[in-house]
């Protein structure tokens, strides 16, 4: 059943905050669900669903993001993406299908505690895990502790990868205008080429890493895209280099953008222009509370026929690391072998990860959120 769900939403990517469908195909389930102990709050396009325990203590949250990408997809599968442009390349479909297979058991099979589930927008961009976690309708049912997956293609079906501490970096958008002027080629004299600048400016930034973050942390800056010119014998007045920057501490991230502003600084002062830094979306790093965290993996290694890997930090982000420094919780990493990579146009993760996922969680929950059970523990 929820393999045909997640199939369903593989078909409707949307990015951003223009997640409508997605929203209206996830209302219809819900409201074919018994109401008794549902509550449901929507907020822009994401959903709150608040399921009520038989003798709660506490909250717990489970988190699933819901865009796509702009990717067009090049699979072959029978439910390919029918939105133009648009592919669930990052397996959010799966994280859906998975949160609401974990909710219907849920429903049907009570635990102790309230559990809240949250349908989250926008995860890949502008960001939607901090504007979500300030509203009103979370602050009213904010949970006790918070969980959250993603797919992982390098690691088979039938395995979980997780660890305490850090597990994914904190990343930043980076977008940097150069305006200088243009004229002719035969003239260059009489330019301000911002070409020349950018070159200069994409050569000094890689040194920054090597020569101003402690060899023993990690940093990356990666220049992905070279804007610039129009015609081969006319020099460019303006280029934009459109890149991404990630480090795996918070103070490491500042010491890199303060880095890249006093280059920039000094590119405007060698190359007589104008540069415009624009660091669009920023994501904190995922940092897993280590009780929780280590609860779970001796869960797991000791109660499941699930394997577990003690995994290393990854430099990939996610904005569930938003929650997660207001909220004690962990994300960890769902098998699902496939050759290809997130963010791929070929990716196609193999569908039997989600009963393997459903049937961890659920018995999870049930050992997390009865009391009785932990008592006779």
């Amino acid at each position: 059943m929820f393999i045909n769900i997640r199939r369903d939403l593989h078909q409707i990517p949307e990015l951003g905050f223009q997640e409508w469908k997605t929203q209206r195909y996830i209302l219809d389930y819900l409201a074919s669900l018994p109401q008794e102990r549902l509550q449901i709050k929507t907020w822009r396009t994401g959903i709150f669903v608040r399921v009520l325990g038989m003798a709660p203590t506490k909250t717990i949250g489970y988190r699933a993001d819901m865009d796509g990408l702009p990717i067009d997809e090049q699979t072959d599968v029978p439910f390919r993406s029918t939105h133009e442009g648009r592919m669930h390349a990052c397996g959010h479909d799966m994280h859906m299908a998975i949160a609401l297979g974990v909710l219907t058991h849920v429903v049907h099979h009570p635990i102790d505690d309230d559990m809240l589930f949250i349908f989250q927008p926008a995860e890949e961009g502008p960001g939607g895990a901090l504007p979500m976690l300030e509203s009103d309708e979370m602050k009213q049912w904010m949970p006790d502790m918070v969980i959250a997956l993603h797919i992982a293609p390098e690691y088979p079906v039938g395995t979980i990868a997780t660890k305490e501490g850090l597990l994914f970096a904190n990343t930043s958008e980076l977008f940097i205008d150069l305006i200088g002027k243009g004229g002719h080629a035969a003239f260059p004299h009489e330019t301000k080429d911002m070409v020349v600048a950018a070159s200069a400016l994409i050569m000094q930034l890689q040194t920054i890493v090597s020569r101003n973050v402690n060899p023993l942390d990690s940093a990356v800056i990666t220049i992905g895209k070279l804007t610039s010119g129009n015609v081969q014998n006319v020099i460019a007045e303006r280029a934009r280099l459109e890149g991404t920057i990630r480090t795996r501490s918070p103070e490491a991230m500042e010491k890199v953008k303060g880095r890249i502003e006093a280059i920039v600084r000094g590119i405007e002062v060698a190359y007589d222009c104008e540069a415009h830094i624009d660091y669009g979306s920023m994501y904190y790093q995922v940092y897993n509370d280590e009780a929780l965290t280590n609860e779970f993996m001796q869960f797991v290694d000791q109660k499941t026929d699930v394997r577990l890997v003690r995994c290393q930090e990854a430099m990939t982000g996610e904005d569930f690391g938003y929650m997660l420094a207001r909220i004690p919780g962990f994300m960890f990493w769902l098998g699902v072998q496939s050759p290809f990579g997130l963010h791929h146009a070929k990716l196609n993760p193999n569908e039997e990860a989600i009963d393997v996922a459903i049937e961890l969680l659920t018995r999870y929950l049930a050992w997390k959120g009865n009391h009785k059970v932990k008592e006779e523990e």
